[in-house]
């Protein structure tokens, strides 16, 4: 069976770990918060590595956190984001305070990729299908040098009651992603239906994006030599962001890469408003009490 990694995007939590930061809000019934469940389904799928992308001054507090007590159940490998680390001959602008976004986040593991890897947010919950879909296929003879997969989601499974989201629509074609558009204050109206800012009728069915990809590790050369192209065009932008779902949109059009929609069914959350942690909570104890978690996830 082939080694295969997820890679965690977690250098958005903040220098002080506490209440404000979503990403460690405890939302199970053992304290346990969202990236536990997703280690936890991506190992029952097998993969068998799990590289955290972190900043380098929350080192010592992630660790704590959670870190260092999943280190006995999976290999855990730890990469730091950094504004400052680029490219050989590009500098980063004084002036440059905001990350340069998730296609950045994860060359920043490219040392330690050398497998076919998935790709997630920290304070997102994707669901067990989710990580048997993508270790499925990350194992199977549909990946190659030139071939991703999207998990996609309905999106009736991923909105919000307290409130509008963005999501990434997508169109597919004979199972492949032809296009992504982003879909800004989608939400549910009282007849039911779902309507966006664009446009007042969408179906409860689309799928849509939460950005959770499955890559070969020959994609990290591409990623690398696009970031250069990307510095080059824009590093002066002081709000511009590298970002994974629109390079693999602009790879998709010049037809360097196919990427196959892999369809999940479970439920997405995450804490997106304050009051979503509640609802969170009653989702994650529904879960248990169906028996889909243990009530400690790490007890054995």
């Amino acid at each position: 069976m082939k080694s295969t990694t997820l890679v965690i995007m977690a250098a958005g939590i903040g220098s002080r770990f506490g209440k404000g930061i979503k990403q460690l809000a405890k939302v199970g019934p053992s304290d346990e918060i969202i990236m536990d469940y997703s280690v936890y389904d991506a190992v029952r799928a097998g993969f068998n590595k799990i590289i955290f992308i972190i900043r380098k001054d929350i080192e010592e507090q992630f660790k704590e956190a959670i870190g260092d007590r999943l280190s006995s159940h999976v290999d855990i490998e730890y990469a730091f984001q950094s504004i400052k680390d680029l490219p050989v001959g590009f500098t980063c602008p004084k002036e440059r305070t905001k990350p340069w976004g998730t296609g950045q986040a994860v060359l920043s593991a490219k040392s330690l990729i050398n497998e076919p890897f998935a790709i997630i947010n920290a304070d997102d919950y994707y669901g067990p299908e989710a990580f048997k879909l993508a270790h499925e296929y990350l194992v199977s003879e549909k990946a190659g040098k030139k071939s991703l997969c999207l998990v996609g989601f309905i999106l009736k499974n991923t909105l919000s009651e307290n409130g509008t989201v963005t999501r990434g629509v997508c169109k597919t074609e004979n199972g492949k992603l032809t296009d992504i558009k982003e879909t800004y204050e989608l939400e549910r109206l009282a007849d039911g239906s779902i309507s966006s800012r664009d446009d007042k009728s969408i179906s409860e069915d689309a799928v849509v994006s939460m950005n959770m990809w499955g890559c070969p590790p020959e994609f990290l050369d591409t990623l690398e030599c696009e970031f250069e192209e990307f510095l080059k065009e824009k590093i002066n932008e002081e709000k511009a962001e590298f970002l994974i779902p629109i390079l693999i949109g602009k790879l998709l059009k010049s037809g360097s890469v196919d990427v196959d929609v892999l369809k999940s069914h479970d439920k997405w959350f995450g804490v997106t408003y304050a009051e979503d942690k509640a609802y969170v909570e009653q989702e994650i104890k529904k879960l248990v009490d169906e028996g889909v978690y243990p009530e400690n996830l790490w007890s054995e």
